[in-house]
């Protein structure tokens, strides 16, 4: 059976978010020791959410409690987030709702804004790293392959990827209140990864033209001199003075500690201060801090668009700063598109039960097989029956695998339908009682967990133990 476990913008913190994407490498390793029963195991972990995707090898009607319990402490292990706290947190999607939900989220429709692109792309390499590290299984796949699939229908058959914005994007749109002209903002990019180009085309779009990069890892010459921009110098002082110098800085980078902090803005303003001082006796022109030169008057912008945190909060404290993180740019997402959106619905619904109905025609194949091996049995049985009368005509064995076919399509058709209406008792209680054929099929659904009102194969899993 298929599982995820989610924990997302709506129903975690983002100090939680935060962390459990620091682990998340380790994630899926962790999981797959922990339980014997767990044969695949794929990581979705963005800046606004961390999901868990399971395949459990368990027989029908065995609750699946302990594997979720153990790949939960798997995910504390490797992130360092209590267990206690995790099942408090993580919502759990089974059954059917799994290919629904990731197809939702693959599409963009449980994002922060909804119908963002980038999400598509995330899961897509959580499928990649899977596959490297080992851990992916055959349904996980068909499940994320379809779920690419879905999201780019979705992208080309409704508006909602023309209506829905990128964090970047939405960030920006947000600090045009905080600026006065961006021909003239300098900004410091910090981070040279894939939210950089984006963050840098969303600016040039703005009209910005003057921009320096920074890349903690030593990556900013390569980017600035792909990008058409200025590079900093790795030493500590280069940085804190174009932080003093900046009007935007905007970091997207991926290292695992803050790269801005109070401290570093306040070495910058001193040596800008210095600077500009040496400078006066010499005459000599040097820049001064944004907005006039006065240190105290300094008004600046900071978009931390990392997680985990590229920036410490306490840059808040510093005269004039103003810190725009994720968390505060999620509460500020817009409204999402109706109409787009209810277009989009539709058609990940649809593809959730396509993909579910394929996956309950697959669990009646084993019953599947023993008909028709019971027929072909008959079969072979009565041509060999015809030869031993001295009737080798090609005419008879013909009619005979011909009567075969005609025979077998009908069951074949209902073991469909049935199964589709998750009637597969119907279907092998037809089979014992007409032909004798008893068949235990393996898992085929999940019993025994309690299902949240109104959402379908989602469940709370504190309330799932008690």
């Amino acid at each position: 059976m298929l599982i995820c476990l989610s924990a997302n913008h709506k129903n975690s913190s983002f100090d939680v978010l935060e962390k459990l994407s620091v682990g998340a490498d380790e994630a899926a390793g962790g999981m797959l020791t922990g339980h014997d029963a767990l044969s695949g195991a794929v990581v979705v972990a963005t800046c606004n959410r961390f999901e868990a995707y399971l395949d459990l090898d368990e027989p029908f009607g065995v609750s699946p409690l302990p594997a979720v319990y153990a790949a939960i402490d798997a995910v504390s292990a490797s992130t360092g987030v209590s267990a206690a706290l995790l099942r408090d947190t993580l919502d759990l999607v089974h059954g059917n709702g799994v290919a629904e939900h990731l197809f939702a989220v693959t599409s963009g429709l449980e994002s922060v804004v909804v119908g963002e692109g980038e999400i598509a792309g995330q899961v897509r390499r959580a499928l990649e790293e899977a596959r490297a590290a080992g851990t992916t299984s055959p349904e996980l796949e068909r499940l994320f392959q379809r779920a690419s699939q879905t999201s780019r229908g979705v992208k080309n058959r409704t508006g909602i990827g023309a209506a829905g914005r990128s964090l970047v994007r939405l960030s920006l749109e947000l600090a045009e209140s905080r600026v006065t002209d961006w021909a003239h903002t300098r900004v410091l990019l910090v981070g040279t990864g894939r939210y950089a180009g984006a963050s840098l085309a969303a600016l040039r779009d703005l009209g910005v033209t003057d921009v320096r990069v920074y890349s903690p890892s030593g990556r900013a010459e390569r980017f600035a001199a792909s990008h058409d921009i200025q590079a900093l110098a790795t030493d500590a002082d280069a940085l804190a003075a174009e932080t003093a110098l900046a009007d935007l800085i905007l970091t997207c980078t991926t290292v695992e500690h803050h790269v801005i902090d109070a401290g570093i803005l306040l070495a910058g303003r001193a040596l800008v201060a210095a600077r500009t001082a040496a400078a006066a006796e010499s005459a000599a022109p040097v820049r001064s801090c944004p907005m006039g030169g006065d240190v105290e008057a300094t008004r600046q912008l900071v978009i931390d668009l990392g997680l985990p945190r590229n920036v410490d909060p306490d840059v808040s404290e510093v005269t004039g700063v103003e810190l725009l993180d994720l968390e505060t740019i999620r509460i500020h997402a817009p409204l999402e598109e109706l109409n787009a959106t209810s277009e989009a619905r539709r058609l990940v619904d649809r593809a959730a039960r396509k993909f579910s109905a394929v996956a309950e025609e697959q669990s009646l194949a084993p019953a599947v097989v023993a008909l028709r091996s019971y027929v072909f049995d008959i079969l072979d049985a009565e041509i060999e029956r015809a030869h031993a009368r001295g009737d080798n005509s090609e005419q008879t064995e013909s009619a005979l695998r011909h009567l075969a076919g005609v025979l077998l399509h009908t069951p074949m058709v209902r073991s469909r339908e049935l199964a589709r209406a998750g009637e597969q008792d119907a279907f092998l209680g037809g089979l014992d009682a007409l032909f004798g054929i008893d068949v235990t099929l393996p898992e085929a659904g999940v019993t025994g967990l309690p299902t949240a009102p109104g959402v379908a194969g989602v469940t709370d899993i504190s309330s799932a133990a008690s």
